[in-house]
């Protein structure tokens, strides 16, 4: 039952800091207003960034990822599979915020920062993936969709089951986050990263 329990609590301390709308917070302190109402209507860094200040969306990005990074850190200290599950938590925690009607951002940023916390090397693969399709296509969705189908074939390779099934399910999640820009990256309609309007 205590190990239950603590299982219970590291997946629900990881979902309340990944809940933290950091976008949303940011661009209200600065003046910009609700990041809902412009753009896709979302509070990740993509979105932030269509309020046209950069500094705002690199912010929100490092956020992001960091309350990922520091779930998994915070309550690895306690135990391995409490980093998992936390890690995990966080995640959920920023695609489905209950201080936001659980409609949240695309997940991207927080699996970077829970892959940081879990296996570094991993994030190195999906930058190297990104920033190769990002250059060949133009394309940052189709960018991040390709690197999280590559990572966890490679964490197979370089890490723990657990945390190549982790990051599996957490691919898959982002994948069908990103359905919309699917059907448009299919019809030729999806922005390109620098397209202006």
């Amino acid at each position: 039952m205590g190990e239950t329990m603590g299982y219970v609590i590291a997946l629900v301390f990881g979902y309340l800091l990944g809940s933290i709308p950091f976008g949303l917070l940011i661009t209200r302190a600065a003046g910009l207003g609700d990041v809902r109402q412009i753009g896709s209507g979302n509070i990740g860094a993509t979105n932030v960034l269509r309020t046209g200040n950069k500094g705002l969306a690199a912010a929100t990005l490092l956020l992001d990822a960091l309350k990922g990074t520091a779930a998994v850190l915070i309550a690895r200290h306690f135990s391995p599979d409490y980093g998992l599950l936390a890690g995990f938590g966080a995640f959920l925690g920023h695609l489905f915020p209950v201080w936001l009607g659980f409609k949240g951002g695309k997940g991207v940023a927080t699996y970077l920062g829970v892959l940081l916390g879990l296996a570094w090397q991993g994030m190195l693969v999906f930058a190297v993936v990104w920033l190769a399709m990002a250059f060949l296509f133009r394309y940052s969705s189709l960018a991040a969709l390709a690197a999280a189908v590559v990572v966890p074939i490679a964490l197979y390779v370089t890490s723990t089951p657990q945390i190549a099934g982790l990051f599996a399910l957490m691919s898959l999640i982002v994948i069908v986050k990103h359905r919309a820009n699917i059907s448009r990256l299919l019809a030729g309609t999806e922005g390109k990263i620098g397209a202006k309007g």
